[in-house]
């Protein structure tokens, strides 16, 4: 007959296994009680996920607090706070959640992104800021995989920083990333250019529309240079509301163009890997990844005004919400100490592609619009 001090060291041990569990440790299974439970359908798929997926999602609130505190980018916050729990994607329940979130729940955001995009509002630019964006954003990238090659880095990270930089920053990064190849450092690559591509975003949030003043810009040759040239879209809406809400509303339309290029680069380089792959020579054909289905498809739907405005609005903070997510999984599957391996060399590519995509908008502004 059991006692009650049976009953507490009992309830005591099962506590204690359920707190090692979130702490990314292994718990082992009652024996006698698994086989003759019935489990619902996805169960066993969600108690392998739920530990890593709640520490992402954790690190997501705890960096959006910060950064609507402290004015600091988000991403930022999650990728630093991820780094520091690196410890739990080397071992432990935690793996199979951060593995989760930095891929599928990615895709997923990424795809979100299309309900922010409408045909109306890029057709509206006119042919000019459309032909500057195309031309900005292909040169950008075929610069960063020349010079990557130059400076003793891998082409792809030419390929992956250069469309960080020419579309939209940490976003881009992550979805080029998901359809690279899978080389020993591509973790710590993508990780380098969110981090780098968001520091430089801030400082061009800061420097861009003093530049433009310097320049004598008028507020719709402003909104175009700052629309696009700034890597992410919240510092584009900060720039340009910044000097104007006429240059703030041109920003955000020409930043949309932008981000709609994600479609066709991402869908061009998973094409182009595929043809290079070890597959390639035998006949195998590059498929369309389906978080670009979706993009499209949102893009296409909202474009002929099926989704109402409450519609989008969600999506778009989901989107926001998965992404901040994502890159907290990826900071976790990053160690600082692979991160400081890199050395300089990346930086400076990625500097000269922000001063390179600057030029051109530039150009654009002053002599073609």
């Amino acid at each position: 007959m059991n006692s009650d001090l049976d009953t507490d060291t009992a309830a005591a041990r099962a506590l204690f296994q359920s707190l090692e569990g979130m702490e990314g440790l292994s718990r082992p299974e009652p024996a006698a009680a698994a086989k003759g439970a019935t489990r619902l359908p996805g169960q066993s798929a969600l108690i392998k996920l739920y530990p890593g997926v709640l520490v992402a999602v954790t690190i997501a609130l705890a960096s959006q607090w910060l950064a609507q505190h402290y004015g600091a980018p988000v991403m930022l916050f999650a990728l630093l706070f991820g780094m520091t729990f690196h410890f739990l994607h080397q071992e432990g329940r935690c793996i199979p959640g951060i593995e989760f979130s930095s891929k599928a729940v990615l895709r997923f955001g990424v795809a979100l992104l299309g309900a922010r995009i409408t045909a109306s509002q890029i057709l509206g630019l006119g042919l000019t800021p459309i032909v500057t964006v195309i031309v900005g954003i292909g040169s950008t990238i075929g610069l960063g995989a020349f010079l990557a090659k130059r400076m003793g880095l891998r082409s792809s990270f030419g390929v992956l920083s250069g469309g960080a930089v020419g579309i939209c920053g940490a976003s881009a990064a992550l979805a080029i990333a998901s359809v690279l190849p899978r080389g020993k450092d591509a973790e710590r690559d993508t990780i380098l250019a969110v981090v780098t591509v968001t520091a430089l975003s801030t400082i061009a949030m800061i420097t861009y529309p003093l530049l433009t003043a310097a320049l004598h810009l008028d507020h719709t040759r402003a909104g175009i240079f700052l629309g696009g040239t700034i890597h992410d879209v919240a510092q584009v809406v900060g720039a340009g509301y910044m000097i104007s809400p006429h240059t703030g509303d041109v920003a955000t339309y020409v930043k949309l163009l932008r981000v709609t290029m994600l479609l066709p680069v991402v869908f061009t380089i998973a094409f182009v890997v595929a043809r290079m792959g070890p597959g390639a020579a035998g006949g195998a054909k590059a498929t369309v990844p389906l978080f670009l289905v979706g993009f499209a498809a949102l893009v296409i739907v909202n474009s002929l005004g099926w989704l109402a405005k409450p519609v989008t609005d969600a999506a778009n903070e989901i989107s926001r919400w998965c992404l901040v997510t994502a890159i907290a999984g990826l900071g976790m599957k990053t160690s600082f100490k692979d991160l400081m391996t890199a050395g300089w060399r990346p930086v400076a590519l990625m500097v000269f592609e922000t001063v390179w995509i600057a030029g051109v908008v530039l150009v654009a502004v002053e002599f073609f619009t």
